[in-house]
């Protein structure tokens, strides 16, 4: 087992490895959520619930699988557990929120491919973290991945206010900005040990 204490975790997943700034993992959803403020909060809180679902599952699924010998199923099972995790999640949107749901559009079942919450369970696995410390690598990595899709989405609709070139608007000047990000992220990395 891992002996890193909690905070540490936290804000290892929160900010000196950030899924999204460091790792470059759910990209998708970060460039294309990320266009308003009120989506790009709510799409954080979906993935940070799938995140911790899947952390706590695939803690579950990774000692069963070494208990009766069968590690080479864990890619597998994990693939599975967030699938149906976001299936529940999407039909729970669906109901509560219908406006959300059609704000999320096509980025909502695409939390089923998002490789950050793959990663996720195979990083903690691979990290020997016990259920707490998965649990609490989850929440920092799902707020970092909130945090993210937060600071893009205030920074693009800030940026809609701005005079831009017509040759740097849209999507080139969106991954101008993802660059700077992740440039600002790295002066995170001293933190670490």
């Amino acid at each position: 087992m891992n002996s890193d204490p909690l905070w540490a975790i936290f804000l290892n997943a929160c900010l000196i490895n950030n899924f999204v700034l460091a790792y470059f993992l759910g990209i998708c959803p970060f460039l294309g959520v990320s266009g308003k403020l009120a989506t790009a909060t709510r799409m954080g809180g979906a993935v940070t619930f799938v995140m911790v679902v899947s952390s706590m599952s695939a803690f579950g699924i990774n000692s069963l699988l070494l208990m009766i010998d069968a590690p080479y199923l864990k890619l597998i099972s994990f693939i599975a557990v967030i699938a149906s995790t976001v299936q529940l999640v999407e039909m729970f949107i669906k109901k509560m929120s219908p406006a959300l749901f059609r704000a999320l559009g096509i980025f909502l079942p695409l939390i089923t491919t998002n490789c950050a919450i793959l990663g996720l369970a195979l990083f903690q696995t691979n990290k020997g973290y016990g259920l707490l410390q998965s649990f609490v690598y989850a929440l920092g990595a799902g707020a970092g991945f909130t945090l993210a899709l937060v600071l893009m989405a205030g920074l693009r609709e800030k940026l809609e206010l701005a005079k831009t070139p017509d040759i740097v608007k849209g999507t080139v000047i969106t991954l101008v900005l993802a660059g700077l990000l992740s440039v600002c992220f790295m002066g995170f990395a001293g933190l670490s040990n």
